[in-house]
């Protein structure tokens, strides 16, 4: 007697142990599932999430030039209405496409870092949302944004006092079940210091700017240690993201890597308890930055400076022939902002400075673009386009 005692004892012990070590409760509505689409904008961010119960998110839209593209994907979706759209800071790669995504869909909550901007992208955004009376809303860190049920939404970073764009961020970890999304826009190695005073465990991680060594910092990463890293970065982009460091210390602790730039659109679906990305794993080369634009053969007009800070480009004629700039146009590429010349002739050896931001003047040899900013104070790149639309002049 005593021998079967013990040994209905060892094994009502034993499952104990296996349902402590191996079950976890996980509050999930069955056969449900939460998709999470990556989209492909090229060098940018856009994120669209369908929850189990039929909720729809956007965060973000990539370049101005990206949003037909973002439309489009959603309307084959089926898509007639985004319950939330995020704006997670105002830098054009993320805000721009939102544009054509506001005048295309209804919108149900627009959710803003609240940090201000004074560049044209960014105010045509605001204009539509007041426009089209959108409930407008700025998150604070440690809020928790209502969505569905059965997903937790928490803002791990918003700060809409912030001296950078990139500092503003709004960060977001999404957990349905046991399976969560750490989504960090473009915070930076202080900002992911500051997160980790928080739970920033994640299953997926969409690593911070697209791969750039201004975010994930190895300490960070450990803390995430996600199982799952998409990197949201444009093919042969100029800041050669990903950057090597980044990738490394993902691989070091055997995160499964995807990349927008090679395998386009990553779909990430979840029943809360097990999950599924559909796409390849990144097949591990680092992105080069392509090299410059080649003037054309006749070309004798260049960009010889640009001023981020100012906002005043320089345009040259080195030729000895004189130039009529009618028609031609200077574009800044992230923004995908144009300044349509006048009809005006740009003498040999002579320059045109081509002015915007709050100090634009005009006059002599300057042209006025606009009072509002146009270029990314971190980086920008100006290219010039003659009558035909060749590119005849481009200056990172």
């Amino acid at each position: 007697m005593k021998k079967l005692i013990v040994m209905l004892l060892c094994i009502f012990l034993l499952a104990g142990c296996t349902e402590t070590s191996n079950t976890k409760k996980v509050s999930v509505t069955a056969g449900h599932e939460m998709r999470v689409h990556f989209i492909d904008v090229g060098q940018g961010d856009s994120i669209f999430i369908e929850s189990p119960n039929g909720k729809t998110m956007l965060i973000d839209g990539g370049v101005k030039g990206a949003g037909q593209k973002v439309v489009s994907y959603l309307k084959e979706l089926g898509v007639s209405k985004l319950d939330i759209v995020v704006a997670t800071h105002p830098d054009a790669d993320h805000i721009g496409g939102l544009i054509p995504v506001l005048n295309s869909i209804e919108i149900g909550q627009f959710y803003d870092s609240g940090k201000v901007h004074t560049s044209q992208t960014f105010e045509e955004m605001l204009t539509l949302i007041d426009t089209k009376n959108i409930p407008y809303n700025v998150p604070k860190t440690g809020d928790r944004i209502a969505f569905d049920d059965d997903i937790n939404v928490k803002v791990l970073n918003a700060n809409e006092n912030a001296t950078d764009n990139n500092d503003a961020s709004i960060v977001l970890k999404l957990a349905y079940g046991n399976v969560s999304f750490l989504l960090t826009a473009d915070a930076g190695i202080a900002l992911e210091k500051e997160m980790m005073q928080d739970d920033v465990k994640a299953t997926i991680l969409k690593a911070g700017h697209h791969g750039s060594n201004t975010s994930s910092s190895a300490g960070f990463i450990q803390a995430v240690h996600p199982e799952v890293t998409i990197l949201s970065y444009g093919e042969g982009n100029k800041y050669g993201h990903p950057h090597a460091e980044v990738v490394e210390r993902l691989q070091a602790i055997g995160s499964k890597i995807y990349a927008t730039a090679e395998v386009g659109t990553v779909i990430v679906s979840t029943d809360g308890v097990h999950y599924d990305v559909n796409s390849k794993e990144w097949s591990g080369n680092i992105a080069s930055a392509p090299a410059p634009a080649s003037p054309t053969t006749s070309a004798s007009v260049d960009i010889v400076s640009k001023d981020l800070i100012e906002e005043i480009v320089g345009i040259k004629n080195n030729g000895n022939e004189a130039v009529s700039l009618k028609d031609w146009q200077l574009i800044s590429v992230e923004g995908a902002q144009v300044f349509n010349f006048p009809n005006v002739t740009l003498q040999p050896g002579k320059t045109f400075y081509v002015t915007s931001g709050s100090n634009a003047r005009e006059g002599q040899n300057y042209l006025k673009w606009t009072k509002k900013q146009i270029w990314l104070n971190d980086g920008d790149a100006a290219q010039l386009r003659n009558a035909k639309g060749d590119i005849v002049s481009e200056l990172d």
